[in-house]
């Protein structure tokens, strides 16, 4: 094929059309990112500052996750923390206690996960930053722990809640933790 210079001429166009295309696309977006970081609204750390979301509901208790997620808690729990998390499009929910391991299989059943919990004897070799992290509420991720069975309760829920899913660590031949994590 050779290049005339018609053809070169259209060729060039075509790209300077493009690029403008391009720039008439990009532009505003990049002004509006601009005007933020000019007037302060991009900060690091800013999604940790209070009324920017995400952000944690200082009122979230077990009572009110629980509530949410639709997890009747057992009277034998302990240990139980829970945390809200106000999101863009969709909240999520952390719900933690500790059970007599005895009475984990029983709460587990009473959840009806999509499938039988898979058991991992190990951490899990790269653990990646959830968007609701557990550490928020002082325990380390279920991930980044060994004795783990873990699993999908629902994906979609019905109701309310995306998904929810479940993990249970073994911490002793007498206690479980059970976390719950949903997305509402």
């Amino acid at each position: 094929m050779t290049w005339t210079p018609g053809r070169l001429r259209r060729k060039r166009v075509v790209l300077a059309v493009g690029a403008a295309a391009a720039l008439c696309l990009t532009g505003p977006a990049l002004a509006a990112c601009s005007g933020a970081v000019e007037s302060g609204a991009v900060e690091s750390g800013a999604a940790d500052r209070a009324g920017e979301v995400p952000e944690w509901d200082d009122k979230a208790t077990p009572t009110t996750v629980s509530r949410q997620m639709n997890i009747d808690l057992p009277s034998t729990a302990t240990d139980v923390r829970a945390a809200h998390q106000n999101g863009f499009q969709d909240d999520g929910l952390l719900l933690v206690f500790t059970l007599p391991t005895s009475g984990v299989d029983g709460f587990v059943e009473q959840l009806d996960p999509e499938r039988e919990l898979r058991s991992r004897a190990e951490p899990r070799s790269s653990v990646a930053k959830p968007m609701t992290p557990f550490s928020h509420l002082g325990l380390p991720e279920p991930e980044s722990v060994p004795d783990v069975r873990e699993g999908q309760i629902c994906a979609p829920c019905d109701g309310d809640l995306n998904s929810q899913a479940v993990a249970v660590h073994r911490l002793d031949a007498s206690e479980s933790r059970v976390y719950l994590r949903a997305v509402d």
